[in-house]
């Protein structure tokens, strides 16, 4: 009977919600009503429950196609449209996701190369004599994580692809380093000036310079720096609570992923013995130079565009794109160059590298349908409505924008298009403060909070939710479970966020970074020893049990 338990929770709140909703509104009339909710909460809800996602997606898929074609009165065969159409087939003909895809592809193969060549054999004998401790493997997995600021996406799988050699040596579980993954991919990228992230967002707010706002909201971005701090905290002290604790002590006695929903099939084994530790090192090195290369290309840098403007105007899925596939052919000729590899090897690697990245590619192709029925049903205006009725109390509008930024990302998946959504609700809200920014320059201290208060939400909700790209590519780069990923992660993200919730409320009182900021790493770090202490009381209280 206790393994349906959470089933029949799940089934009694979806019922809750869609009666709620009934009640409200008439399903007839569902577009931008809070029925555009109910398709992600499906998803999300059936993932973490039945444990698969492909299913899980698709069902949520459904659920916001019947929402849509009942709502436009387009009957059964609308439905179809809707999600086949304007779902399925425009989000995988969509240039910016073809970019990403090919990014996938391309990466996946340059992986399998480095493998075949021995790269990744050479590369982890080098890290067993020179990182002798899960601390140190964790460790230096956030700090090339940290390092690899650039995107989200490239830092996910780059990260996931060099590190995974290292923390499986010291026994790190999968789960585990998909956290490290994660947490050092978006929270790193959001308050990073030279990233695809610091473009998107100094392209929100018109009248104003947009890289010295990005610049000024780094510190009061809460979450991006406090889930640094609890990362550095957590490699250094070994101290795991949750689902993650039970997967760190499985990897402890080998079981890296201690389910058996492994979707990833083992690294390819070397075809040489004459690999070397640079045959990891430089095809990274060059991936890294080329994708950089290939964003500040598309910005228009070799036309003359400064760097930085390069880098806030660039096409990021274009540039990975050309940057990943430029690697590629350049990785191609080196291995020949250096005869580790034979031609037919590296052809045969394509079909190999590409076959790794299929679990990836189904899982965003879900998820992006899954966001396109979420727009059709207009839940960011239904959002954006809530939120300027909420406006008024403006001490409690950053803690009122960080926790409704959570939900939306958490809900559609995008942090993007989360910010885009609510940055422009707190220009409108302070657009008299704004208009006397153009005269002073001096953006005013509580749109500077309010601002970050969106992004930090959006990078939280972005963080956990199972729809996430960045959360998909940090399973694909661990090569760990999807929703093993997930739910290990979510206690330690919704951690970050109630010591977030805190200083935002201290924010709307106190307008001072020094003391916002201050008290927040003071909070967290109180937060993270009593953490530490109840699972040190909780061990000891095992042992003596088994005595």
């Amino acid at each position: 009977m206790k393994k349906y338990i959470s089933k029949i929770v799940f089934a009694l709140i979806v019922v809750a919600f869609i009666v709620c909703c009934a009640v409200l509104t008439p399903v007839t009339e569902a577009i931008g009503s809070l029925w555009s909710l109910l398709p992600p909460i499906v998803a999300i809800g059936l993932a973490l429950i039945t444990k698969e996602v492909y299913s899980s997606l698709f069902i949520g898929i459904i659920t916001g196609g019947v929402i849509y074609a009942l709502s436009a009165g387009t009957g059964f065969e609308g439905m179809f449209n809707t999600v086949i159409k304007e779902g399925i087939i425009s989000n995988i003909a969509d240039s910016y996701n073809v970019g990403i895809l090919v990014f996938l592809v391309a990466l996946g193969i340059i992986v399998v190369l480095m493998n075949r060549a021995g790269g990744s054999r050479a590369y982890g004998e080098w890290a067993a004599a020179h990182i002798k401790t899960r601390k140190g493997a964790c460790l230096s997995t956030f700090l090339l994580g940290a390092l690899i600021f650039v995107d989200d996406y490239f830092n996910c799988l780059t990260v996931g692809s060099v590190m995974r050699p290292v923390t499986d040596k010291h026994n790190v579980s999968r789960a585990k380093l998909a956290y490290l993954i994660d947490a050092t991919a978006a929270p790193i990228c959001i308050i990073a000036p030279i990233s695809s992230w610091a473009a998107a967002v100094a392209g929100t707010v018109d009248g104003v310079n947009g890289i010295q706002l990005f610049i000024d909201t780094i510190p009061y971005n809460l979450y991006a720096l406090l889930t640094i701090v609890m990362v550095v905290f957590i490699a250094l002290s070994g101290t795991d609570y949750g689902l993650m604790k039970i997967h760190e002590d499985n990897a402890r006695k080998g079981d890296l992923f201690t389910t058996s929903n492994k979707d990833y099939p083992e690294d390819d084994k070397p075809s040489h013995s004459r690999g070397k530790v640079i045959d990891l090192v430089l095809p990274v090195i060059v991936l890294i130079v080329m994708c950089v290369i290939g964003m500040i290309y598309t910005g228009g840098f070799f036309e003359g565009v400064d760097f930085i403007t390069a880098f806030s105007e660039c096409d990021a899925s274009y540039g990975l794109a050309l940057g990943s596939v430029g690697a590629l052919i350049i990785d191609i000729v080196y291995f020949l160059a250096r005869r580790v590899l034979k031609f037919t090897e590296c052809m045969d690697s394509i079909a190999a590298g590409f076959k790794q990245m299929v679990p990836a590619i189904l899982i965003l192709c879900f998820a992006w349908t899954l966001k396109s029925m979420t727009s059709l049903l207009e839940a960011g205006p239904f959002v954006s409505e809530l939120v300027k009725s909420a406006a008024a109390i403006r001490i409690l509008l950053p803690l009122i924008l960080f926790a409704v930024a959570i939900g939306l990302s958490f809900a559609t998946g995008t942090s993007w298009g989360t910010f885009g959504i609510l940055i422009p609700i707190v220009t409108g809200v302070f657009s008299q403060e704004l208009a006397a920014t153009a005269e002073t320059g001096i953006i005013p201290e509580m749109v500077i909070i309010c601002i970050s208060a969106c992004l930090a939400g959006a990078v939280c909700g972005d963080h956990c939710s199972p729809i996430s790209d960045t959360t998909i590519m940090a399973s694909t780069g661990a090569q760990c479970d999807h929703v093993n990923h997930v739910s290990t992660q979510m206690p330690y993200v919704f951690t970050v966020a109630g010591v977030c919730a805190v200083g935002y409320i201290i924010s709307g009182f106190v307008q001072n970074v020094f003391v916002v900021l201050g008290a927040s790493v003071v909070m967290m770090i109180a937060v993270l020893f009593a953490i530490k202490a109840i699972e040190k009381s909780k061990s000891g209280k095992h042992a003596a049990e088994q005595k």
